[in-house]
């Protein structure tokens, strides 16, 4: 079946047949000649396109139509739609055409290397298209477009350095903030710095994040890990309770380090006056610390475990299939074991099942991704608070 591109290209054979049959009728001739033919080339493009040989028949178009001031409009409308339909390769072979006119306008050329950039990027020859976004990010007419292509490519080839480098020049061309997203670039030079143990650097990098407005909390987080790492425990567990404190959404993330932090220093009579404290300091956290400790198999502790029974017996959906009530009415020996089973179903499910999820555009994942691989966007990406229920449910509590 003929494809948009294979009407485009017929219907500029037959543009170009028409006005070069009017230019000869209208123009300037003897009056007793005839009327010229219809050119033969034309009639062999539109053979190729018939035959939907469109290969050939781009090929005859572009040795056809010489690139000037009258075409070059046509050309870069045909590129983009091969751009855009991702036959990147004719897209490259029209650009690069342009290009090759040694009589070009520098207005043009900077259009026809920004498109050129764009097919690279199509096709992912990132070397290619960072060395044409860079001699355009120059002075061209294209610098902030140029700028931005930049910044994702070395998010791609996580080349901070250089990311935070284009995007700060990004901010002072394009009049707006991007604080968030290259404290974000700095988090990441942090977190390979501290994976080589190189503590004084990602400490450096973790004060530039945090410099600038408005500051991400994954700075925080990091400095956080880093006091971990280093036996730092007391800086370490300030910064957890801080960081839940602003942003009850990371306890996902802060809550086991608190708890393996305590466990480790076998201090779990202050964890349990920590988190008792915390909870009746923010009552609505309940449903959250539950969730995350389903999550994280967190259990033996009693201000958590309480957490968890209460979400389990107001849980509605889970009632559907479990009369839980009924098992709370039971010896306390046969109790605890119903509940500690509708607990590990619950956490087999919760393990199955998407924990994060953007607020952008909807992408899910097992872990917190401080980037969404879909949208781009940063911090974007949020934990669930409930188990999510589906029909799996019904098959992981079945023997209860």
């Amino acid at each position: 079946m003929p494809t948009e591109s294979t009407f485009l290209l017929a219907g500029l054979f037959l543009l170009l047949a028409a006005a070069g049959w009017a230019m000869g009728r209208f123009g300037e001739r003897d009056e007793e000649a005839a009327p010229p033919p219809l050119n033969i080339d034309y009639l062999k493009g539109l053979n190729f396109l018939l035959n939907e040989q469109t290969d050939q028949a781009l090929e005859h178009f572009l040795r056809m139509v010489r690139v000037d001031d009258k075409t070059i409009e046509t050309h870069f409308a045909l590129g983009s739609l091969f751009r855009r339909r991702g036959e990147v390769d004719r897209a490259i072979r029209i650009h690069q055409n342009i290009i090759a006119r040694p009589d070009l306008a520098a207005e043009q050329r900077d259009q026809a290397l920004y498109s050129l950039a764009k097919d690279y990027l199509g096709a992912g020859l990132l070397d290619r298209a960072e060395k044409l976004f860079v001699r355009l990010a120059q002075g061209s007419r294209f610098q902030v477009q140029a700028l931005e292509a930049l910044c994702g490519i070395y998010e791609q080839e996580r080349d901070w350095e250089k990311a935070i480098e284009s995007g700060q020049r990004l901010e002072v061309l394009g009049g707006r903030s991007l604080a968030l997203q290259i404290a974000h670039y700095h988090c990441e030079l942090a977190e390979a710095a501290a994976a080589k143990k190189d503590y004084a650097s990602a400490r450096k990098s973790v004060k530039k994040a945090q410099s600038g407005r408005p500051r991400t909390m994954r700075g925080a987080l990091t400095r956080a890990h880093i006091a971990r790492d280093t036996d730092d425990n007391k800086t370490a567990l300030k910064l957890y309770h801080r960081i839940i404190d602003e942003n009850t959404y990371l306890i996902a993330e802060a809550l086991p380090e608190i708890v393996s932090i305590y466990e480790r220093e076998n201090a779990t009579a202050e964890l349990e006056s920590a988190l008792q404290a915390m909870l009746k300091k923010n009552p609505e956290m309940n449903s959250l610390v539950a969730y995350t400790a389903i999550v994280n198999d967190l259990g033996g502790i009693p201000a958590i475990d309480d957490c968890v029974e209460q979400y389990m017996l107001n849980e509605p959906t889970l009632g559907e299939f479990v009369d839980l009530q009924q098992l709370t009415e039971g010896a306390e020996g046969s109790r605890e074991f119903a509940l500690a089973k509708v607990r590990g179903a619950l956490s087999k499910l919760a393990s199955a099942t998407p924990r994060y999820q953007c607020q952008e555009c909807g992408f899910s994942s097992q872990r917190l991704l401080w980037q969404c691989p879909s949208c781009r966007n940063w911090e974007t990406q949020r934990p669930a608070s409930r188990v999510q229920f589906d029909t799996v449910l019904q098959h992981s509590i079945t023997d209860l």
